[in-house]
């Protein structure tokens, strides 16, 4: 804030400037204002300043310990007395030249002596008022004000500004400290808050690392499981692989031995075929016997009867496929088939069994017997195109049952192409639709 004002404020601060300035001399010590004009550019003295100066000075620039020290050494009565008590004696004893006042003199000269070293440097009211403009606000302008009030060049009008401007930089700086203050409980309070919070944050962070240690330690004691028991395994295998070699060593013929079995196995199952189709065909020598009187038709159906089943399409040895029929039928099928000494393989025709697995089946048969009313479209189709396309026997057989079967194995007594079964295959097709 400058000290010099605009000329529209010149009277009214010429008028408050006269009257502290007349303030000032009727407080002023007359040997002291006397000895100070013969000086010229003395500095002043506290006692020598307006009587409104000891107030800032002394609450500006030194602390209160500070004074009730040199009070003491004063030998100033200030015990018992409260803060405000002893301000307002402490400020009357520096209005006048006293001991407490030249005391208080010595130690503001003493420690303010840089900035009044730097005072003495300006010669003029007008830059000691520039001095105090830029300055007055810094950290350290106690210091600048001190300076200011006892330079030989402060004129009354100069120190009534110092003195104003300070006056309401008291007033914002309590305003501000009670600020601070409040703001200063809220962070406490937040502080205290954080406190807790953090409190709280580092225990759960320990029962955290507590409960990471303890599965660390399940982990590792389970690793170190895992590992014993690939050591185990490991050591097994290797004793396994010894006595699997020894034995090898020992018995040289036992893969020699497991081709025998293989094949005596095999050989026992074709004997088997082998007795079955031995049996068929003795049974089938032995003609029915004839019944007395009878003649005609009924001969020709005791000749029919008498016809060995084999007779009918030559299946022997060879694979059959069945596609489709019921569950319950398979096993009498398989009986049939296995009894002529076929091979005795099966689809279901789409209705459980992989879709996918009908096409190998197809190429490894032989001979094809269709359930037209248990097989899907897709599948019936699927063997009528195999069987055109290829020339292998397809069978039709409409009713799910063991004489339905039969009745198509000995329908055809000679290997007839897949075409001409396709036909009634067909017929019994449509029938079934």
């Amino acid at each position: 804030m400058c000290v010099f004002k605009k000329p529209g404020q010149a009277d009214a601060l010429g008028d408050l400037a006269a009257r502290y300035a007349a303030q000032a001399v009727d407080g002023a010590t007359p040997a002291a204002d006397d000895a100070d004009r013969a000086r010229g550019s003395a500095r002043r003295k506290l006692w020598t300043l307006g009587n409104h100066a000891a107030c800032p000075v002394t609450g500006v620039c030194l602390r209160l310990p500070e004074l009730q020290k040199l009070a003491r050494k004063a030998d100033l009565p200030l015990d018992g007395c409260s803060e405000y008590e002893m301000h307002i004696a402490l400020v009357s004893e520096c209005r006048r030249r006293t001991p407490l006042a030249e005391m208080v003199q010595r130690e503001l000269d003493s420690r303010y002596e840089l900035f009044i070293g730097q005072s003495l440097r300006l010669k003029t009211t007008e830059a000691l008022a520039k001095w105090w403009d830029r300055s007055c606000m810094g950290m350290d302008w106690a210091g600048v004000f001190w300076a200011v009030l006892t330079h030989s060049r402060c004129t009354p009008e100069l120190e009534f500004a110092v003195l104003g401007q300070v006056h309401m930089l008291q007033h914002q700086v309590g305003m501000a400290a009670r600020v601070d203050q409040t703001r200063l409980q809220t962070l406490v309070q937040e502080n205290h808050q954080l406190g807790d919070e953090l409190i709280h944050a580092q225990q759960r962070l320990q029962t955290m690392g507590q409960e990471q240690v303890l599965r660390k330690e399940r982990h590792q004691a389970a690793l170190m499981h895992l590992r014993a028991e690939l050591i185990r395994a490991q050591t097994e295998r290797a004793q396994a692989l010894a006595e699997l070699e020894a034995l090898k060593q020992q018995t040289p013929e036992l893969p020699q031995r497991q081709r025998l079995l293989d094949d005596n196995r095999q050989l026992a199952e074709h004997n088997q075929q082998l007795r079955r189709a031995l049996n068929l065909a003795t049974q089938a020598a032995w003609p029915a016997p004839a019944t007395p009187g009878a003649s005609g038709p009924t001969e020709k159906a005791a000749d029919a009867r008498a016809l060995p089943p084999d007779e009918g399409l030559p299946i022997h040895d060879r694979s059959v496929l069945c596609v489709g029929g019921r569950t319950r039928v398979i096993p009498i099928y398989r009986e049939l088939i296995e009894d002529k000494g076929a091979r005795f393989l099966h689809h279901d025709g789409g209705e459980e069994d992989n879709a996918g697995q009908l096409g190998p089946l197809l190429q490894s048969a032989d001979v094809v017997i269709c359930q037209v009313g248990c097989i899907s479209h897709n599948a019936y189709w699927r063997v009528k195109e195999h069987c055109k396309r290829h020339g292998k026997p397809c069978l039709f057989v409409e009713t799910p049952s063991r004489s339905a079967l039969e009745r198509v194995l000995g329908g055809c007594r000679e290997p007839a192409p897949a075409a001409l079964c396709e036909v009634g295959g067909d017929a019994l097709v449509d029938k079934a639709r």
